[in-house]
């Protein structure tokens, strides 16, 4: 099982820290070519303005629509994954049935840690929201795996996995876990 995480801009070192410390095979695509080598993907956050223009910069759109395979986005990665923006400078991939709202919980100096519960597990988790995105569903096939202030925060549809804050930029590994365990059921 190979793990390709995106790693055009954003967190991307971060999100492979955590599948390192989980022994879980991976690596840093930054050409289209490579996408095909990837059982599994992860679109880190970072700006998503940035990495769509990265993305067909270097011509990598048509590989990451064609993608079947499990994904993981989060914040900016999963802005991309949605089916639409509310910024017509982010081109979606249209993956999974959702509006996404960039920066809706505010700027950078109004980023915050909240403990936030999860649905596959008793403990919460320390979710930290940088310039976070909301997302209005719009199929009812989707699975809200934790809230905020009852706004769906951690979202499964199909082998897609999303969330709106950092998994990666904690020590807390159950989120990674949680989306290695559904590219093992793929």
């Amino acid at each position: 099982m190979k793990i390709g995480i995106l790693g055009l801009q954003g967190a991307f070192f971060k999100h492979q820290q955590m599948l390192n410390s989980l022994d879980c095979e991976n690596f840093i695509v930054r050409y289209p070519e490579e996408i095909n080598q990837c059982k599994a993907l992860i679109l880190p956050g970072g700006e998503s303005t940035t990495i769509t223009k990265l993305i067909d910069r270097i011509g990598m759109r048509q590989q990451l629509i064609n993608f079947n395979g499990p994904i993981f986005g989060t914040c900016a990665g999963a802005i991309l994954l949605s089916e639409t923006c509310d910024d017509e400078r982010v081109k979606v991939f249209g993956k999974i049935p959702v509006n996404g709202f960039r920066n809706a919980y505010g700027r950078q100096i109004e980023s915050f840690k909240k403990e936030i519960k999860l649905s596959f597990s008793d403990k919460k988790f320390p979710a930290i929201f940088i310039r976070a995105p909301k997302f209005s569903l719009i199929n009812s096939e989707i699975e809200v795996l934790s809230e905020f202030e009852n706004i769906p925060v951690l979202l499964k549809y199909k082998n897609i996995l999303i969330s709106a804050f950092h998994p990666e930029l904690t020590k807390d590994l159950r989120i990674h876990k949680y989306f290695i365990e559904l590219v093992e059921k793929s």
